[in-house]
């Protein structure tokens, strides 16, 4: 075992493993089983063996064997030292750089939650693994208090850099409650039979709750849809994006060998023009009374928004500042019922007038961050991306002036007066803290990516770092920033 390591417990609990993967009534997964093969996954302490069964076992290496000071060892080979790796290894190069960050922010998901992504291709060698692992924890951290996704590329990992069972044991301890509990799904992206082997391989000492969350993805079109999101807009690495390519090539290849015809370059290249195409061709059927998906000048051209409100975030505002529910705890923080929400948004577009008295608060909440992330352009706007992202190397004492010029002079009308009513509200829900548990933080590390994000590229956990700071500052210190309304001005009123 390496020597990094050498600070965790010494000891994986439960009966011997390498005799559990010879004589386990569950016949060990093959390369042909679905993708769609769900193991168990999470580790619950609550349901593992009890004491006296753990002081009779020891580890060695990464296997438990009975401690008997008159029993041989013998060699024995851990089915997770194999190499299962031969669908990766052509994608595997010695060339390929990893970025300085551990793990990507890949934006919210269709429900608002933060995805993050994690890729087998930038671990290190093994003795680093452990370091690696802590960086990638604190990097996260901060966003694990609400619901999360984790992506879990698996395309680029090596024999050099391939963890142990028991480093994969002892890393999982060390996560706080938060980060099992939040976790709503891991998505493991192009899985192989070395996946496979190692949640058989843990499954005996693992429980029920945590089966559901586990989604083998076999494609990024799949993972796209997954997660409700354009493959454009997760702007992954080209080893992982290039590798996905050659798989469907190989696919579709095989499967146009079967099938009575084939597709031709010219139909295939007409067919990805035709999808680039369906968002401009969209556009124009839109109808004027959509308020999802549409750009905030949309809204405010066809609706009747007052001061540049659109009707939908007044309802949602209105309905969660009555006292009872904006100190609901957690709001904001727990995902609202998908198809509820998606429901609610469908009778919007259709210029429904719907109710939201007696809906969820959770599902209100998500609403409201869902219409902010379906605006075509962030409400701060691609232009100021650039600007905001700088906001921490701002000196503190130009901050104030900086980030009032910004929203003062660079917004545009709509979007000023939206943001600015937004921010009134979410320091309401500040004001309810100790019951809510939503400080400026919180909020901002929740609102932070549905406020902005970039025009061009995915947006890393470097840059959503100071897009919080900078949406963390607006809200205490709104007062300042708003003292003097000076872009107020009278808004024409679309009724019908």
């Amino acid at each position: 075992m390496d020597s990094t390591n050498s600070r965790f417990t010494s000891r994986l609990p439960g009966p011997a493993i390498n005799s559990l993967i010879e004589n386990s009534d569950e016949p060990l997964p093959s390369l042909s089983d679905p993708v769609d093969f769900e193991p168990k996954l999470e580790f619950d302490d609550t349901e593992l063996l009890t004491p006296a069964t753990l002081e009779k076992d020891v580890m060695v290496g990464d296997f438990v064997l009975p401690d008997d000071p008159d029993f041989e060892t013998e060699e024995v080979v851990n089915p997770l030292e194999d190499d299962f790796e031969d669908q990766l290894r052509e994608q595997s190069t010695d060339t390929f750089q990893a970025p300085k960050n551990k793990c990507d922010f890949l934006g919210t998901d269709k429900q608002g939650r933060h995805i993050f992504g994690i890729y087998a291709s930038r671990f290190p060698e093994k003795s680093q693994l452990e370091k690696f692992v802590r960086e990638i924890i604190k990097e996260i951290e901060p966003f694990v208090e609400n619901d999360y996704i984790l992506v879990y590329f698996h395309q680029g990992l090596k024999e050099d850099n391939k963890p142990s069972a028991q480093f994969l044991w002892n890393s999982y301890k060390e996560l706080d409650r938060n980060f099992r509990k939040n976790l709503k799904t891991l998505y493991v992206v192009h899985p192989t039979w070395f996946i496979r082997v190692v949640w058989n391989f843990f499954s005996p000492f693992i429980s029920d709750k945590f089966r559901k969350k586990l989604v083998y993805i076999s494609s990024l079109d799949e993972l796209g849809q997954a997660l409700g999101l354009g493959l454009n807009k997760l702007k992954l690495p080209e080893n992982i994006s290039g590798f996905d390519n050659k798989l469907n090539l190989s696919n579709s290849r095989g499967n146009s060998k079967g099938a009575a015809g084939t597709t031709s370059p010219t139909s295939s290249s007409s067919s990805c023009s035709n999808s680039l195409n369906a968002p401009r061709q969209q556009q124009h059927k839109m109808a004027p009374t959509m308020q999802f998906g549409v750009s905030l000048k949309f809204i405010v051209m066809h609706s009747p928004c007052l001061n540049s409100i659109p009707p939908i975030v007044r309802k949602c505002v209105d309905s969660l500042s009555i006292t009872g529910v904006i100190d609901t705890e957690g709001i904001f923080r727990r995902s609202g019922n998908h198809a509820e929400i998606m429901a609610l948004k469908e009778r919007v577009n259709r210029g429904e007038d719907v109710d939201l008295a007696n809906v969820n608060v959770h599902v209100i909440a998500g609403l409201l961050k869902s219409f902010l992330r379906d605006l075509t352009e962030p409400l701060l706007t691609f232009e100021l991306y650039e600007e905001i992202i700088r906001f921490l190397d701002w000196p503190k004492e130009e901050r104030s002036r900086n980030v009032t010029q910004l929203i003062r002079e660079k917004l545009p009308e709509e979007n000023y007066e939206l943001f600015k009513y937004i921010v009134e509200f979410l320091v309401r829900v500040m004001d309810c803290e100790d019951l809510n548990k939503m400080t400026s933080s919180n909020l901002a590390i929740v609102f932070g990516p549905n406020f902005l994000w970039s025009r061009s590229t995915s947006t890393s956990l470097e840059e959503i770092a100071p897009i919080n700071a900078f949406v963390d500052f607006v809200l205490q210190n709104h007062k300042d920033i708003y003292l003097i309304d000076v872009n107020q001005r009278p808004t024409n009123v679309v009724v019908g």
